[in-house]
């Protein structure tokens, strides 16, 4: 069998697309009926689920942010910890350490888990950590696997990184390291409510409690959601688009825009090119379609560029930023090559 005639065969069926939108919509629906009024904001959060990617929010506290991926967990039914981040906070709270123990008669190390083993771990305010702790992080992110004394120990799957952190422009806060935010697949901004979604709260939550949750998809619900996501099609002509896309990102090549040469220090890495197509598939299963379209690569990219970007120090002092500098990257590159239409068809 050809190759071209095997991908047929994986390719969704209405059937699918549509028991894929039911349970979607209902772990949507869920997280809803928690975090009132950022309709928006869940859908990109479960996008970046259903891509089996890491989730990093910002915002000022109060905003919803650790609520938020509390629900995710009561909804998914998945094993969850948090760990609560803070400048004294060492890399061992998190992985975990070996601790002599008395076994027989002798005594010897025995590894004792840190929270980090669980489905879904919850980084609360993760900036107030120093980096070295941060890092301990980052082969547990890209790998699944932490190593400890020279010996590896698996994670549990599917494994979650969710964490949130406050602006960097707040007291007692540490920049991430580039190798860490590079592993984070979104980085989503929390805005706050509007009047009248603050009216409905006020009404309708005594302390600001949200309602109790009950599981709405299983393990193997969510399994099956990714195996679903991973046989969307991404057409060929999609594909180039989204390795145009993140090579304009990079000031040294001849096609990227004159903003990128002018202030942007490094581009995307090619982690950004893979996090955009997995992300888009499971967009477009959102939408109902069982291809990716030009318009899932446009809706997913500016939460994978945005903070992929390293600017130059001139880009502040001209009012430039990464999210302004990612809409340049979105209006330019469709022009270049051949047109992009806004979907097409598998």
């Amino acid at each position: 069998m050809s190759s071209e005639s095997s991908s047929q065969v994986r390719l969704l069926s209405p059937e699918d697309v549509a028991h894929a939108q039911s349970e979607i919509r209902s772990l949507l629906d869920g997280l809803g009926t928690a975090i009132l009024g950022q309709g928006e904001l869940l859908e990109r959060v479960v996008i970046c689920l259903l891509a089996r990617g890491h989730l990093l929010l910002e915002g000022l506290p109060g905003l919803g942010k650790t609520e938020l991926v509390k629900s995710l967990s009561s909804l998914l039914g998945l094993s969850f910890r948090r760990i609560q981040f803070t400048p004294d906070l060492l890399p061992s709270d998190i992985l975990g350490s070996p601790i002599l123990e008395d076994q027989g008669g002798s005594r010897r190390l025995v590894f004792h888990q840190g929270p980090v083993f669980a489905n879904l771990l919850l980084a609360d305010e993760i900036n107030r950590a120093t980096p070295k702790t941060q890092a301990a992080l980052l082969e547990a992110m890209q790998e699944r696997r932490v190593t400890v004394m020279g010996e590896s120990h698996q994670l549990p799957l599917p494994f979650f990184v969710l964490a949130t952190q406050n602006p960097i422009e707040l007291e007692g806060t540490y920049p991430l390291p580039e190798a860490q935010i590079d592993r984070f697949t979104f980085k989503i901004n929390v805005s706050s409510v509007t009047s009248d979604v603050l009216k409905e709260i006020i009404s309708t939550r005594k302390h600001g409690t949200p309602p109790e949750l009950t599981t709405a998809l299983d393990g193997p619900q969510l399994t099956a959601l990714f195996d679903l996501v991973d046989r969307v099609h991404l057409p060929e002509a999609v594909g180039d688009y989204v390795a145009r896309l993140v090579t304009a990102t990079h000031p040294d090549r001849d096609a990227s825009p004159e903003v990128v040469r002018r202030f942007v220090k490094y581009g995307a890495s090619p982690r950004a090119a893979i996090a955009i197509a997995g992300t888009a598939r499971a967009a477009a299963l959102l939408a109902g379609k069982p291809n990716v379209g030009f318009d899932d690569v446009r809706r997913v990219a500016p939460s994978v560029l945005g903070h992929r970007l390293i600017l130059d120090y001139s880009a502040r002092m001209e009012g430039q930023t990464t999210a302004s500098i990612v809409k340049v990257l979105l209006d330019t590159v469709t022009e270049i090559g051949r047109p992009i239409p806004q979907d097409i068809e598998a």
